[in-house]
């Protein structure tokens, strides 16, 4: 085992990178020491990392980085391919060389460990607050700093800026670092961080660390003062420069305490008036007052408020788009048969259940649908998504019970069948469309109109249609198997409604009915008598009531143990029965005694067995859970108090003989919470193996495709050992079966049995049925009596058949021969079993057709630290919740209403003020339909971070006030030419604007295409924000400044103008999918084209496609992308000589003549966007003026900015010399790691070939500043 040698001080980061690195590498963990590492070691510091056992030639790593990088390695955190790793490298290196001397430059002489000076305090917090604003702008658009989870980079970068947060970095600072705020607590979060770190509490205000904050020593950095403390105190005596160093930190330690009592004494004295700080600028709410009648259109003449607000965006669109028809198929079409040149788009929504209200997973699924189908209709196809909703048998039976009992006192058995069925309608009526409104809410195009719900009259009939087919064909039968029972819903439920609750050893569980708790998680051996013999046979269980039910005991042919029982029997101990002892492959023989207990009537496995040996089955349960078919004193017993009476009555018997710990699954109804039983019932069956190979065929051979293809394993697995399914329900709730069970009243047919399927027909009615059964049993109607089951259907059969029962299945209706086989089915991947594979295998056995073309599966939606939604973590969000916000007393608050009890609630609590301290501030819709698209990479988790979904609520208000300056831009009488096209006048910078949006066009058709929905919100971001924000718009201001010159400028804004309509224009339609209620706010407030014929909305304008926008140019984009590597040297070098409002003038020393030319052709757009004062290209051998500061900006340019007479320039000469000095010894340090003898061998390739690079960019690094000092000294 290796051994991690750390400093015990709390507050040594690098040890504690070390500390939280082995946390992620459960597997390999090291022994900890926080004693220095032996001598013969040679270890420098700590943290040292010992490969192997002192004197066994093990390696030694020295080093926090070097011990993380192995550590994280081990434990797969260091990236998953190289580009990865290269990543976490570069990370890990900005953690060192750009954080940590800043971060230490802050803390430590808050920590008493350097002296303090106030003029370098200074300077050092605000270079640490330039330098975690570089940080936070990369973590704006994510939530780890590498990939979907953590990383080393994250750990090594958490742990760099811990101390800052702990003690130097107030609300205010963290409020300018929001993104790498929430990215830090999300790290300290993560069970690993916790392990090491435990609850981290943020600095509320700066001040000297405490003694009791900074417990075992006042050094920090952080392993050497703490290492040199910690050896001198058991060490040989102190040498006079250690007794010095101490004087000098009694005497700063005397210092800190005359400190402290000022403030004491300041803190005794009446305060002096404080000037009332101004409010915190909140995010504004700005409602939409103008009163409109709900589907007339929204007043569009009135101005454009200041600011984005979502209150007032999204107010009254949604009723005027509903009321124009424009989510209908039939919309600008004269009829819905006509062939359409361009295609028909269907897709029917997952149906909600009606006992449901919106969560994230809906809002996942939703904003995907939605932007999906928008984009379709925007193409011009025939568009139809289909509303719908799931009559849920159980959920809403359970749901109208608990009603009944709560203000009635009554249950379903009070009221009867009839009575209940009515009350279920009743609460459908008032309740049931609750999810439909919250759909409008994020702006769902469904097609209202076509809204089915799986009870009504038409999918009933085809339910009924559908069962009475399949049975007549013999697929649907009748059989007595094991089911999953429900003892408090007296149910069979579906193995999607069983929770798989994981022990990892002895634990109890509440269990409805009981008044304690219940032991689960242990395994009890026993034995069994071998008949006619004194041996016994030991078997174990981790249900021991159900030894009552045994019929045998079961080991391998092969096991040489017992050989010699074969043939022989055991007795079982509470009755007279006799048990053999069967041979059969399935016995493990490393498991226990190799002896296994078979209760074929209460296991699936031992229902397998009991079929091949012929063995007995005795059920020993009824269906409220109480035993049956057993002796006394067990007979009427509740199941689970028999598990403590059996136990006892062996341990009388001298029968037991351990119990012990056993991790395993205990299966949870979802509905009760319930332990669900294995029982045996008389149920309908689906025989699924041909219907299985269908659908695995249609996927093989290409005419079903499953997106992404990852899950295609998924698939083939269940299609090809697909089991037949059953389909009944003991529930009064839900479509009933249409079987009748036959009496025939003649001595000549004996009477069935309600297991024989020949005694079962089914029918439309019951005389049809009466017709059938006649008929099977060749005698006179009269004779026929008939008993109608009283189970009801798996809600999954009704969802199977939904894709053509919506459209009037079997009638042969005009939506069935248009819209039917859909074109795409979306939904999550969690049900790609049961929904997808049943409305496949359905819809090819009833109708010959494929439901759907193409399926595409979203991951599942977790929360920002990949945990599982959970009521009882407090992280489940309500989707409304975002879009209005909500603080955090109204979070507690719905905690309060749930069902979960007490202690669950304080800990939900706790997790919802670690997450949301502020509450949920008001996002809006659009910002978080576009984040759920934005997250929707094609894997299988979605870790959502309500701060990215606020943060593109500030990409909306950029919008916003974009769009709001190019109108005011056009001007009111601006008339934009009738199609967008080149008119060959365009500037540099227009044609770069045109060839970015063309670009921004083709990656979202492509990304559309590919259902690859980050790539297509990632460049509609980068067009608007980075493109048409920060650089088209700045740059053109010049042109329009001077728009009234004379009639060439006029001109030249003409068409600045033309091309800032074709940028919004499109922009808009491009973003319209995703955002629907912005782009039509802003879109209503543009001019048109063809004011008489264009469409009157955004959501039914053409999407714009590269056919029309194909002025792309890589020549283009090429040279703009050189312009702004230029202007962003000139900007750094701005900012590294705090030029804030002073212009310079800028030389650019240019390789070539091509190079100077293309700088002269873009000299206004560098210098209004580098704010420069002047802008003078350069050749090569042409001398720069003295007095500027070098930057290269590239191997073809190099900027000059004049600084003389601007800056002070011996401060400057001063800073440089500093930075010199610290590039050189940075350089000395890296060539020495070079030189070492058993470098090429130990350090990985992709290190080594990373320090050559390093090495070099710091020599290159090294000459600039040289030359800059050689710059400023010829000024001085």
């Amino acid at each position: 085992m290796a051994t991690l040698y750390v400093s015990p001080h709390p507050d040594d980061f690098r040890s504690l990178l070390a500390l939280i690195a082995a946390e992620f590498s459960p597997s390999s963990r090291p022994r900890i020491v926080t004693e220095d590492p032996p001598a013969s070691l040679k270890a420098r510091s700590r943290p040292a990392l010992v490969l192997a056992a002192a004197g066994d030639g093990g390696s030694v790593l020295s080093g926090a980085s070097a011990v993380a990088w192995y550590l994280a390695f081990q434990g797969k955190r260091a990236g998953v391919d190289p580009q990865q790793q290269s990543l976490v490298w570069q990370w890990l290196s900005f953690a060192d060389n750009e954080l940590t001397p800043v971060s230490c430059a802050v803390v430590f002489p808050l920590m008493g460990v350097m002296a303090v000076d106030k003029k370098v305090q200074q300077s050092s917090r605000a270079e640490l607050m330039r330098v975690l604003k570089v940080l936070d702008q990369a973590l704006a658009p994510r939530t780890y700093l590498v990939g979907e989870s953590v990383t080393l980079a994250d750990v090594a970068v958490a742990a760099a800026v811990l101390l800052p947060f702990k003690y130097a970095l107030e609300p205010s600072d963290r409020k300018a670092v929001t993104n790498v705020t929430r990215w830090f607590t999300t790290c300290v979060n993560q069970p690993q961080f916790l392990k090491v770190l435990g609850e981290v509490a943020l600095c509320e205000k700066v001040g000297p660390v405490t003694a009791a904050a900074n417990a075992a020593g006042k050094a920090a950095n952080v392993s050497a003062a703490v290492d040199a403390s910690s050896s001198a105190a058991n060490g040989p005596p102190k040498t006079e420069a250690q007794l010095k160093k101490e004087a000098k930190k009694k005497e700063k330690l005397e210092k800190f305490q005359q400190k402290k009592e000022m403030e004491a004494k300041k803190k005794t004295q009446p305060p002096a008036e404080k000037k009332a700080k101004p409010e915190k600028k909140e995010l504004g709410v700005i409602t939409y007052n103008i009163p409109t009648t709900p589907g007339e259109k929204k007043d569009v003449i009135s101005a454009l408020p200041d600011a984005y607000s979502p209150q007032y965006v999204e107010a009254a669109w949604y009723p005027w788009w509903e009321k124009q028809g424009f989510f209908k198929p039939e919309y600008g079409r004269e009829s819905i048969s006509k062939p359409n040149p361009r295609g028909i788009f269907m897709m029917c929504i997952p149906p909600p259940n009606v006992t449901g209200s919106l969560h994230l997973g809906h809002a996942l699924t939703n904003a995907i649908q939605d932007c999906l189908t928008r984009w379709h209709r925007m193409r011009g196809e025939t568009t139809l998504w289909n509303p719908g909703c799931d009559h849920a048998g159980i959920a809403t039976q359970v749901v109208v019970e608990k009603k009944l009992k709560r203000e009635r006192g009554l249950s379903r058995h009070d009221l009867g069948r009839e009575n209940f069925i009515q009350e279920v309608w009743k609460w459908k009526n008032e309740k049931g469309d609750r999810i439909y409104h919250q759909l409008k809410k994020l702006g769902s195009s469904l097609d209202w109109d076509r809204a089915c719900f799986t009870m009504d009259q038409k999918l009933s009939y085809a339910v009924q249609e559908a069962f009475i087919r399949m049975h007549d064909e013999g697929v649907i039968y009748r059989s007595k198997r094991l089911v999953n029972w429900s003892c408090t819903l007296n149910s069979a439920i579906s193995d999607i409604e069983v929770d798989k609750k994981e022990l990892s050893g002895r634990t109890l569980l509440p269990v409805p009915g009981y008044k304690e708790k219940v032991e689960f998680g242990v395994l009890v051996s026993f034995a069994y008598k071998v008949d006619g013999s004194d041996e016994e046979v030991i078997v174990a269980t981790t249900r021991i009531e159900t030894m009552l039910g045994d019929t045998a005991v079961a080991v391998h042919p092969a096991d040489p143990r017992y050989q010699h029982l074969k043939g022989k029997m055991v007795l079982h101990p509470f009755c007279e029965r006799k048990m053999p002892i069967v041979l059969d492959d399935f016995v493990d023989m490393s498991f226990g005694t190799g002896a296994v207990k078979i209760t074929p009537a209460h296991d699936h496995n031992d229902y397998e067995v009991g079929e091949r040996h012929n063995l007995a089955f005795i059920n020993i349960l009824d269906e409220n859970g109480l035993l049956i078919n057993v002796p006394p004193p067990f007979l009427g017993m509740k199941r689970f108090e028999a598990r403590t009476a059996v136990l006892q009555a062996l341990k009388d018997r001298g029968q037991f003989k351990e119990i012990k710990d056993n991790p395993m699954v205990v299966p949870v109804c979802s509905r009760s919470k319930d332990i669900v039983e294995p029982l045996l019932k008389p149920q309908w069956y689906v025989n699924c193996s041909d219907m299985g190979k269908q659908a695995a065929d249609a996927v093989r051979e290409g005419r079903l495709k499953i997106i992404p293809e990852h899950h295609l394993k998924t698939w083939f697995n269940w299609m090809d050992n697909i089991r037949d399914w059953c389909i009944s329900r003991q529930l009064w709730w839900g479509h009933r079966i249409p079987a009748y069970f036959v009496t025939v009243n003649d001595p000549a047919v004996k009477p069935g049995e309600d297991m024989d399927g020949h005694y079962w027909v089914s029918g439309r009615s019951e005389e049809e049925a009466k017709e059938k059964a006649a008929k099977r049993f060749n005698v006179s109607v009269d004779k026929i009596s008939l008993r109608q089951d009283e189970d009801v259907l798996d809600t999954w059969f009704s969802s199977g058949i939904f894709p053509f029962s919506i459209f009037g299945w079997p009638n042969e209706t005009q939506d069935l021969s248009v819209f039917y086989p859909g074109t795409l089915l979306e939904t999550g991947h969690d049900i790609l079993f049961f929904w997808v594979a049943r409305m496949v295998m359905m819809g090819l056995k009833l109708t010959g057709k494929l439901p759907f073309k193409e399926v595409y599966l979203h991951a599942v939606v977790r929360d920002a630290h990949g945990r599982k939604m959970s009521k009882s973590l407090g992280n489940v969000i309500d989707p409304l919740d975002v879009i209005a916000g909500i603080s955090l007393e109204g979070l507690h608050g719905q905690l309060m209403d749930s069902n979960l009890d007490p202690v669950e609630v304080e800990k939900a609590k706790q997790g919802q003020k670690s997450d949301y301290p502020s509450g949920i501030p008001e996002c809006g819709t659009d910002a978080l339909r576009f984040a759920l698209c934005a997250y929707t990479s094609q894997g299988r988790d979605i870790n959502l971070d309500v701060n990215r979904i606020l943060g593109y609520r500030y990409f909306c208000n950029k919008l916003w006030n974009a769009v709001k300056f190019a109108m005011k831009t056009l001007g009111d009488k601006f008339v934009p030419s009738e199609k967008a096209q080149l008119s060959g006048e365009e500037s540099v910078s227009d044609r770069w604007i045109l060839s970015r949006l063309c670009a921004a066009v083709a990656l979202c058709d492509i990304g559309f295409k590919a259902y690859d929905f980050p790539a297509i919100t990632t460049a509609v971001y980068n067009f608007w924000l980075y493109e048409l924000c920060d650089v088209y718009l700045e740059s053109v201001k010049p042109v329009f400044l001077k728009a009234d010159e004379d009639s060439t400028t006029r001109r030249q804004a003409e068409v600045c103008r033309q091309t800032l309509y074709t940028c919004l224009d499109a922009g808009l339609r491009l973003l319209s999918p995703m955002m629907p209620f912005v782009t039509e706010e802003l879109y209503q407030r543009l001019p048109r084209r063809k004011p008489a014929t264009d469409p009157p909305s955004v959501c039914v304008t053409p999407y714009p496609d590269t056919a029309e926008f194909c002025w792309n140019s890589e020549e283009v984009d090429r040279d703009m992308e050189f312009i702004m590597t230029v202007v962003k040297t000139i900007r750094s070098l701005r900012a590294d000589y705090n030029l804030t409002k002073t212009r310079a003038d800028c030389y650019l020393q240019c390789i070539d003549a091509a190079t100077v030319a293309l700088v002269q052709k873009y000299s206004l757009q560098i210098q209004t966007l580098s704010y420069s004062q002047a802008v003078i290209p350069l050749t090569s051998n042409q001398p720069v003026p003295e007095g500027c500061a070098v930057a290269i900006a590239s191997d073809r340019c190099t900027v000059n900015l004049m600084l003389k007479g601007l800056i002070d320039v011996e401060k400057e000469v001063t800073k440089l010399m500093t930075k010199k000095g610290d590039l050189e010894k940075q350089m000395e340090k890296l060539r020495e790691k070079l030189a070492k003898n058993d470098y090429k061998e130990k350090v990985p390739a992709k290190v080594q070939e990373q320090d050559a690079e390093k090495l070099r960019q710091s020599q290159t690094e090294l000459e600039k500043v040289k030359e800059a000092i050689e710059n400023f000294r010829k000024m001085m």
